[in-house]
Parts: C-alpha cells; structure tokens; sequence
C-alpha cells in the first residue's frame, strides 16, 4: 500500500522545464560526414582549418537538403511539461528515444498545468482557418479556478484510492491531461529541426506552422541551447527556410 498519510498540495504551474543533460554534438559533426565520402577520415585540425569554407558546406548541405550528415551527433534533454504536450511530442519518432516517468511504479506527484496571464486563450476562426487572441481577465479568472478545483479532486480521489490498496497503474486513470510528467529525449540535429520545424512559429519558415504554445515553449528553449552546441548549423536552418534536411 502507498504511504499517503502527509500528501503534498497541489501546485501550479505555466513554464516549461528543458535542461541539456549531456550532448556530442558540434558543426564539425557535420563535416566530418560530409567530407569523409569524398576526402576520407579527416582530424578536427584539418577540418577546422577554413571556417568559411565549413560555413558554405554546411549551407550547401542544408540547401540541396543532403540530411545523413546532421545525424552524426546527439543531445539528451530533461523535460517537464503537461501529460498533453508529450502526447504531441511522441508523435515525432524517427531519431527520437524516450524514457518517461512512471505512473505504474511511483506515486505520481501534484504538480498541475494552468495558462499563464500570456497565454491567448480564444479562438477564432474555422478549423483549419482560425487564430487565437487575447483572453478577457474574466476568462483567465474562470479558467485558472475551473483547472485547479478539477485538479484538486482529482488528485483527493487519485489518493483515496492508492490508500484502499488500488494499483498506481489504476489509480492514475483518474488525473488530468494537465499533471506534469518528466522525461529523457534524445534526438540528433536533424530530427530535432524536424521538430522545430512543425513545433514553432517563425518568421524565417518557409512553411507554416500553427504549434499548441506549450509545445512551441518546449521547443524554443531546446532551439536555444542547440543553437549554443551548432551555429553554424542552426544558422543553415534558418538560413534555408527552416525545413529539415
């Protein structure tokens, strides 16, 4: 039987955690690729040698969308973010590994989803054709207690029923899409532009997306420390309208 007899209240929260746990991966990940089918192994030396020459390739690569090169590299995120932006998340599958919490072996903790003041929570617009827009103080008000009094009985009823000897795997059927879970992704360079390229808005697309927002925060924060290991890559992606190679 699980120990419920000090729970933890209920917590709230809008941010998203993204921490870069481990990584190899830098630009002349992508050169070494690249060049070894033509100029066989090379040192990081050699590769190093022209940086202008390096910066062409890698656009060149990105441009006529030669993609085998930005897989030769790895980094592994710690995420925390609502049950309804992993279920997003796991759709992307080719170059991705995931290992998440489980609700089956551990107690799951009270820590639960509500929109930040910046959150547009309207829309308008027909499916396929619609925006969203700026929430009245009424509407934030109204959602912020809706989501917090659903979430409190269900974590009571979530708890209740771990303490009358019920299963955790059964137990968690009772909370909400907006619990935080927490999870390893690796991905390489190139399944994460992938990613970005459906999961966030920018003005240098090419093509256009239309993200959930909280997955987009995901996604920014995970493009800012890629930016940090690769820029001479993720400036290519940009570059190049932000398509995936």
């Amino acid at each position: 039987m699980t120990d419920t007899s000090a729970p933890l209240a209920p917590s709230f929260r809008s941010d998203m955690t993204v921490e870069l746990v481990k990584h190899s991966a830098a630009d002349t990940d992508v050169l070494w690729a690249a060049r070894v089918s033509t100029a066989g192994e090379q040192s990081l030396d050699e590769l190093n040698k022209d940086p202008g020459r390096s910066k062409g390739l890698i656009n060149f690569l990105m441009r006529d969308r030669h993609g085998s090169p930005f897989e030769h590299n790895s980094m592994t995120f710690f995420i925390s973010a609502p049950l309804f932006v992993f279920r997003e998340f796991h759709r992307h599958r080719v170059g991705w590994s995931y290992n998440e919490e489980s609700g089956r072996y551990r107690q799951l903790q009270p820590v639960f989803y509500v929109p930040g003041a910046s959150r547009k929570l309207v829309q308008q617009g027909r499916p396929g054709k619609y925006e969203f827009v700026e929430g009245t103080p009424e509407q934030h008000a109204l959602t912020g207690h809706a989501m917090e009094g659903v979430y409190r009985t269900a974590y009571e009823t979530y708890l209740e029923m771990l303490e009358a000897g019920v299963a955790r795997e059964v137990a968690r059927a009772v909370l909400p899409v907006g619990l935080y879970s927490s999870m390893y992704a690796t991905c390489n360079a190139r399944s994460l532009m992938h990613f970005l390229g459906l999961r966030t808005q920018h003005e240098q697309a090419k093509v256009p997306s239309f993200p959930q927002r909280e997955i987009e925060m995901v996604g920014e924060a995970m493009e800012e420390q890629w930016s940090k290991l690769m820029p001479l890559t993720h400036a290519a992606f940009n570059a190049n309208g932000r398509v995936a190679p």
